[in-house]
């Protein structure tokens, strides 16, 4: 890069860090084929970058938009817990090592209208899980 290209830049834009930013938003919109402003000159993506910059020829709004665009992510959608799997009814028990049926489930869970306590039906599966440990 042309030392006089920055230091003309820096006087457009005096925040070296933000001149940074900006010139490499500038440069990866021009080489994702975005029309250049001014004549290349076998100058690279960066010093042409600046050399507009400098000449102002690029709109440094439009370019903070990219940017800002460019860095901004969305959520990713966050992971189901690996413990919700183990809730979920299977062929086999939790450990994989024996078959259920349709009656042992019956049997070991109580029914949804049941008006069980929550600590009882706590304390049964408790008490299942530790008996299937065993097994």
């Amino acid at each position: 890069m042309a030392r006089v290209t920055v230091e003309d830049c820096v006087q457009k834009i005096p925040n070296r860090f933000e001149l940074v930013l900006l010139a490499a938003q500038r440069a990866r919109n021009i080489s994702r084929g975005e029309e250049l402003t001014i004549d290349r000159d076998d100058d690279k993506n960066p010093v042409v970058a600046l050399r507009e910059i400098a000449e102002e020829t690029v709109v440094l709004a439009k370019l903070e938009q990219d940017l800002v665009k460019s860095l901004s992510r969305a959520p990713e959608p966050e992971p189901a817990d690996e413990d919700v799997g183990d809730l979920v009814p299977t062929d086999q028990n939790i450990f994989g090592l024996q078959d259920v049926t349709a009656d042992e489930e019956a049997q070991t869970l109580p029914l949804e209208n049941d008006d069980t306590p929550p600590e009882d039906i706590e304390a049964a599966i408790e008490a299942e899980l530790r008996g299937a440990a065993r097994r």
